[in-house]
């Protein structure tokens, strides 16, 4: 079964709006391997193809009433049983899966029409240009579960926001609705979430009426996907050491047992 439904927007002339739906309801849209994979061999599949086959743009949105629950569980617990290899090797496989989001050469629209957790709401800041829901719950909650942040958001929060948010974001761990997101900009736009997916189809219909190939330089030209491969390196090593303490450990213990983690620093 996939994890991901692809639909299209026929503008005329050949063009068109690919939108890709995250769709795994028993899990809230986590985050797994198998759906990265598919993730990246659709990704893959569009850089690979004609420049007049290529959509204009890309929406990425999620089925559900939800963007993304972030990390799945099971994976997560998986990994306080691996050794710090195995579980630095994997993680930096892993996110380099679903940010191949950003090798694409054309504009990606995320439509994040609910919640943004974690992992779910890195992949949202990966994106070109976001819309978020008024309702919707967003938040970077990697210290809360006793591992650095990934998915290459310790990178690209301070890339898109500076120092000061990103310290914000993910040394404070606040949860935020789509409206502050908006206030503090860190989102396009912000609607109720029956709008979402409309309002993102609006800018990716505008996009189109721009040069593909101007866009395409533009999109090549505003990011660093050396510095940004160099910083995986780095989560993957430091939530690998994350991964062996105790402290994870009781993160695990927490989450089964449904209460607040008690961290020790070991």
């Amino acid at each position: 079964m996939g994890f991901i439904d692809e639909d299209t927007i026929d503008l005329g002339s050949g063009n068109k709006i690919l939108i890709l739906s995250f769709n795994n309801p028993e899990s809230r849209n986590s985050m797994t391997r198998e759906m990265g994979l598919e993730f990246k061999k659709i990704t893959e599949d569009i850089s690979q193809s004609s420049d007049k086959q290529k959509p204009r743009s890309i929406i990425l949105t999620g089925k559900n009433g939800i963007f993304s629950a972030g990390g799945n569980f099971e994976l997560l617990k998986s990994f306080s049983t691996k050794d710090f290899e195995s579980n630095k090797k994997t993680m930096f496989e892993f996110y380099n899966l679903f940010l191949s989001v950003r090798k694409l050469d054309i504009p990606v629209i995320c439509a994040a029409n609910g919640h943004a957790i974690g992992a779910g709401l890195s992949l949202a800041f990966a994106c070109d240009i976001r819309v978020f829901a008024n309702e919707g719950k967003y938040q970077f909650n990697f210290v809360k579960l006793g591992i650095h942040p990934g998915m290459g958001s310790s990178y690209i929060v301070k890339e898109l926001f500076g120092t000061h948010i990103a310290n914000r974001l993910l040394f404070m761990a606040e949860m935020f609705n789509g409206e502050e997101a908006l206030r503090i900009g860190l989102c396009n736009d912000s609607v109720p979430q029956k709008e979402v997916l409309g309002r993102a189809t609006e800018i990716a219909i505008a996009l189109s009426e721009s040069a593909p190939l101007a866009l395409r330089e533009l999109k090549k030209n505003t990011y660093n996907n050396e510095e940004l491969t160099a910083a995986l390196k780095k989560e993957a090593e430091s939530q690998a050491r994350n991964f062996i303490s105790e402290d994870f450990k009781e993160t695990i213990k927490a989450i089964e047992q449904k209460r607040k983690p008690e961290f020790k620093g070991v």
